[in-house]
């Protein structure tokens, strides 16, 4: 495996940075806001089925007892 020079190494770095496209302030704010949507979706969606198992757990539980 060939050995590359710190110079070198630090040129392929600012060479491989330069071609990154980083999202607009638009694009960042509406993937902030999707992510607080989608978070509080699944969140609204487990409490449901954990209620859920819930009542049928101690629906069976109150039967056996």
């Amino acid at each position: 495996m060939a050995r590359t020079s710190p110079i070198e190494f630090m040129r392929q770095v600012r060479q491989e940075t330069s071609k990154i496209v980083w999202p607009s302030r638009r694009e960042t704010i509406m993937t902030g806001v999707m992510v607080m949507i989608m978070t509080t979706l699944l969140g609204v969606f487990f409490v449901a089925i954990d209620t859920g198992f819930d009542f049928i757990v101690n629906s069976l539980l109150r039967l056996a007892a």
